[in-house]
């Protein structure tokens, strides 16, 4: 039985696959626990909601007995850090450059489900990121991988470049022997993130990470992180892209579905800033950046143009200092005292006595950066 699934997930596009437990040792709750103590997970406050269904997938569904991991590559053929001094480009995570994941993911575990259910008689539930799920821990469990020192997880053969998808059955099955840490004394996740994300080996702090801050931050992004951002608009991958074990995985393993989209590799800052919720939602049909809204986008794409140092973006700048929202107006504001200080002084007088915002009247208050243009055009 466990061959024949293992061979129907691959025919699904899985090139990874294995059986855990249907619990967790107790240290991997123990460990979510502490993180969430130590409020790590900023305001991802579902993960503190359920975090006793997170810890163990017995207390989300008694009735599990073994969970089928699987594992769908999006190993990129290009280099992630390509753009990293591309002021003018915007940096789009690799995982979103293609279609949504989710759906992909989730059509394909409902097939191999579907088919375990009816060849084995058996309960079966599919999960891909959007339940109470510790993924990454069922994954080293079920020896796809291990928990790497950037927290996510790491294989042998395809790298840091794993999408994770979890089948929960009431089907007894063998469980396959849990995944090794192998990640040494290499630190070079921990030492290429922009803006020290880390405070410990296999730790992240939510709140200082730029995947969390361009995607599930909704305020304004602290001051004192907008400048470390660099051209990052949504996600990061500096940390999976410098993972050594990235040598052993191809791009031609991974699921065609995920294929970069040409506008979406390289954009111009220039032309996204330019999008209203029309364009926005046109731009990204079908991809996991839509969710997050043309609004919470269009300020990410603000902190990089104020990070790029080029002056020449100040036409779609400034125009957005009257958006209606005001994640956008604030980060306008932020982007125009960097790149140009004397025209925020002056824009400052007539627009800041208005503003009736605290947070954007806030960013008027601030004086523009010292050496604004310190960036990556300068």
């Amino acid at each position: 039985m466990v061959n024949a699934l293992k061979a129907k997930a691959a025919s699904e596009g899985f090139v990874a696959i294995g059986i855990a437990p249907g619990h967790l040792a107790p240290a991997a709750g123990a460990r979510l626990r502490q993180w969430l103590d130590d409020g790590c997970h900023g305001e991802m406050l579902w993960m503190e909601n359920r975090a006793d269904q997170r810890a163990n997938p017995d207390i989300l569904w008694p009735d599990v007995k073994s969970v089928i991991m699987l594992g769908m590559s999006y190993a990129p053929a290009a280099d992630p850090m390509a753009l990293a001094d591309c002021g003018d480009r915007a940096r789009i995570s690799v995982y979103a450059q293609g279609r949504d994941y989710h759906d992909l993911v989730k059509g394909a575990l409902k097939r191999v489900a579907g088919w375990l259910a009816h060849e084995a008689d058996v309960g079966v539930k599919v999960f891909v990121d959007t339940a109470p799920v510790m993924e990454k821990a069922l994954a080293e469990a079920a020896g796809l991988g291990w928990q790497g020192k950037h927290s996510n997880v790491v294989s042998r053969d395809h790298g840091s470049w794993l999408f994770l998808g979890a089948i929960y059955t009431t089907a007894q099955l063998e469980p396959d022997k849990a995944g090794t840490d192998r990640c040494g004394s290499c630190r070079a996740c921990q030492d290429i993130c922009p803006t020290n994300a880390f405070p410990a080996p296999y730790k992240v702090d939510a709140r200082r990470c730029i995947s969390y801050l361009t995607i599930e931050h909704k305020g304004p992004v602290d001051r004192t992180l907008r400048p470390l951002m660099g051209n990052h608009i949504y996600g990061c991958d500096d940390c999976l892209a410098v993972c050594p074990w990235n040598k052993f995985a191809s791009s031609a393993a991974a699921h065609k579905a995920f294929l970069p989209r040409a506008e979406l590799v390289a954009p111009r800052l220039s032309d996204l800033l330019t999008l209203d919720d029309t364009a926005f939602r046109a731009l990204f049909s079908g991809s996991p950046i839509k969710r997050i809204g043309r609004n919470r986008f269009v300020r990410n794409v603000l902190i990089a143009a104020g990070n790029s140092g080029d002056t020449m973006l100040l036409p779609q700048i400034i125009p957005l200092v009257n958006d209606p929202d005001d994640g956008v107006r604030g980060s306008a504001i932020w982007a125009l005292g960097r790149l140009a200080p004397t025209e925020f002084e002056d824009m400052k007088i007539r627009h800041a006595p208005l503003e009736m915002s605290p947070d954007v009247r806030a960013e008027w208050d601030f004086a523009p950066d010292e050496g604004s243009v310190p960036a990556l055009l300068a």
